[in-house]
């Protein structure tokens, strides 16, 4: 109740700060709303991510999982059982977000993205259908989980997705350094300040001036919103937009830093 409570605070400041696209001098970012955030077309993928959804939904194996992030709380990992349906209910984005993600893809068209976390794979399947000429590489620390995520991206016929199995601790260095630049990153990997700050600062020297991250859950915890200002600031960073559940930043060259709060 008092972390429902917290993020409700957190919403509403985040709410009452937040910008449409009235008063928006970057043209950028005027776009950025325009064309992404203000989409309300009914693209056919979204029929797909759909039944992508019901299928994981209605998959009621159970299987044990390990989990590396922030529901470990002070451990490494935590292992448990559970039926997929549930921890697809648990890891996954509501529709909203993934067709959001879905056009941000569609829009930048990036050629290699990086995603931390693939768990049942939603986020990845939404990833891969707003460019298929994309290559997405997923990271998951659990090999379980990542089976069913497989299956389904074979069953809906997603072939431009490849995951890495492990620890990100060990996966990492080796994706980054077969992979000079990643024209995206989604980090949703590790809801935790320090994990989230150690990927951001290695994935660094992998990014160009196009790049785009993406950070889920920036307002998550009082430590995800720490991890956030201490991002915002760093020097390579030239625009940040927050829209509450992502943080998305910018490394574009010949602009003065700015930081955008938007409402979607």
């Amino acid at each position: 109740m008092i972390n429902r409570i917290a993020i409700i605070s957190r919403y509403l400041k985040y709410y009452l700060k937040g910008k449409g696209r009235h008063g928006i001098h970057s043209p950028f970012v005027y776009d950025f709303i325009e064309t992404v955030i203000r989409d309300h077309k009914h693209y056919p993928e979204y029929n797909k991510l759909r039944k992508f959804r019901s299928n994981l939904f209605h998959n009621r194996n159970v299987i044990e999982t390990v989990d590396f992030g922030s529901s470990a709380g002070n451990k490494d990992f935590i292992t448990y059982r559970d039926r997929v349906q549930n921890l697809a209910k648990k890891r996954s984005h509501s529709a909203r977000y993934t067709h959001f993600l879905f056009r941000v893809v569609r829009y930048f068209k990036p050629k290699n993205v990086l995603e931390f976390g693939t768990a049942t794979g939603m986020s990845a399947a939404a990833l891969a259908m707003g460019h298929p000429e994309a290559k997405i590489l997923s990271l998951e620390g659990c090999a379980s989980i990542s089976q069913v995520a497989s299956s389904a991206f074979e069953k809906f016929d997603l072939k431009n997705i490849d995951i890495i199995i492990g620890n990100f601790k060990a996966t990492l260095p080796k994706v980054l350094e077969e992979n000079p630049v990643f024209d995206m990153v989604f980090f949703d990997g590790n809801h935790r300040k320090k994990p989230t700050l150690d990927y951001f600062n290695h994935c660094l020297a992998n990014k160009s001036s196009e790049s785009i991250f993406i950070f889920d859950d920036i307002h998550w915890s009082s430590e995800m919103e720490e991890a956030w200002e201490i991002i915002k600031a760093h020097p390579d960073v030239t625009l940040t937009i927050d829209l509450f559940q992502f943080g998305l930043v910018f490394f574009k060259e010949g602009i003065a830093k700015q930081h955008f709060i938007l409402r979607m």
